[in-house]
């Protein structure tokens, strides 16, 4: 039978067709990308000649992005895991008085205070995907009790070994460590002082810095953020492990009863949301040179509604970091861009609450499409 007379197979009527349109709208960075364009779109138009686009100004919306970006990592692979964890805000508290408690207090070496805190965290992130696993309580309220518990220690540490609630100096016992830098220092000064002499951005004309750029290097806190991005990216879509974290957070059961160690996978998760805030915390008090008690307030539901916006549904199974981390550069965009419109920087609460009603009412129309509901 020569080939064109082979009956070509037929069409099986349970296989669901989705169009080039539809596949394009079920991408999780898709609301990331839209949002991401309309930020910046109306700053453009609105905010322009304010300075937001100069080199200062880039940079000041860059570092907030980068602090939600850091967060929302650790929290986008989690979600997608299945679990939520609401004490990110008080571990980024908790760690930055640490380290403080630990090098300013105690006298320790830096690096040694920021590598036990490390340690710390981590088994605390382990401490709380082990409850979550074994009592089969949910994340929510597992996590909610950690908010309190280590929004409580942060207090109580510095108030009965300082008499305080503030803890300064870090900055001078940093002086000249090797981890410190790594986590408060800059990088590419030599090229952002060429640009400046080149007259490309702008440099100060007075007083002591004469000469010198308004931006002088690139804060390690936004390199932080770009490798944890583009190590979560990795992880997430070109590893067996970003597999199993996609089946833990899509249908625990049956992830298991097809191999994947569902219960390794989360605790994993928990532990890296932990790293991710001690990550934020240690370059937070290397760049302020002290630790407060009342660091990281809200962080969490700020890291949850970048992730959403980004695309990941709130059951579990379905995201992407780039969405997240888009959802954190729509975040750090607005909340700059508004200063610089001259609108009350207030008004940055209300913008979260509608994008994240209007997120959620994507998620939910996006995760109907995939599953075929109703």
């Amino acid at each position: 039978m020569s080939e064109s007379t082979q009956a070509t197979p037929a069409k099986d009527e349970r296989v669901k067709e989705i169009s080039g349109f539809r596949q394009a709208l079920i991408r999780p960075e898709l609301g990331g990308i839209v949002g991401a364009v309309a930020v910046f779109v109306f700053f453009l138009l609105f905010a322009f000649d304010s300075g937001m686009f100069n080199a200062q100004g880039v940079m000041n919306w860059s570092v907030v992005s980068a602090q939600f970006m850091i967060i929302a990592v650790g929290a986008c692979l989690l979600m997608i895991a299945g679990e939520f964890d609401l004490s990110v805000g008080s571990m980024i508290g908790f760690t930055g008085m640490m380290i403080a408690i630990f090098s300013v207090t105690l006298g320790w070496p830096v690096w040694m205070a920021i590598i036990v805190t490390f340690a710390i965290a981590l088994a605390i992130g382990a401490l709380n995907g082990f409850i979550v696993i074994r009592t089969g309580l949910p994340s929510f309220i597992v996590t909610l009790a950690f908010l309190f518990i280590l929004r409580g220690f942060t207090i109580y540490l510095p108030q009965t070994l300082e008499r305080k609630t503030i803890i300064g100096g870090v900055k001078d016992v940093a002086e000249g460590d090797w981890l410190a830098a790594i986590f408060g220092g800059k990088i590419l000064g030599g090229l952002f002082q060429w640009l400046g002499d080149a007259g490309i951005i702008g440099v100060f004309e007075r007083g002591t810095r004469a000469g010198e750029p308004v931006v002088d290097g690139i804060p390690m806190l936004i390199v932080w953020a770009i490798i944890l991005v583009i190590v979560g990216h990795i992880i997430l879509t070109k590893t067996r492990f970003g597999n199993w974290i996609y089946a833990a957070g899509g249908d625990a059961e049956a992830a298991r009863n097809s191999g994947v160690p569902v219960s390794r996978v989360k605790i994993m998760m928990f532990m890296f949301t932990a790293f991710c805030a001690t990550v934020f915390a240690t370059c937070q008090v290397m760049e302020f040179g002290s630790a407060g008690a009342d660091r990281g307030l809200l962080k969490e539901f700020e890291a949850i509604i970048a992730v959403v916006i980004g695309g990941a549904l709130l059951t579990g199974g379905y995201g992407s970091v780039i969405g997240a981390a888009l959802g954190a550069l729509i975040f750090g965009v607005v909340q700059q861009g508004l200063f610089f419109a001259g609108v009350e920087s207030s008004l940055f609460r209300v913008f979260l609450g509608i994008i994240l009603l209007g997120a959620v009412i994507l998620n939910t129309y996006i995760r109907r499409m995939i599953t075929g509901e109703r």
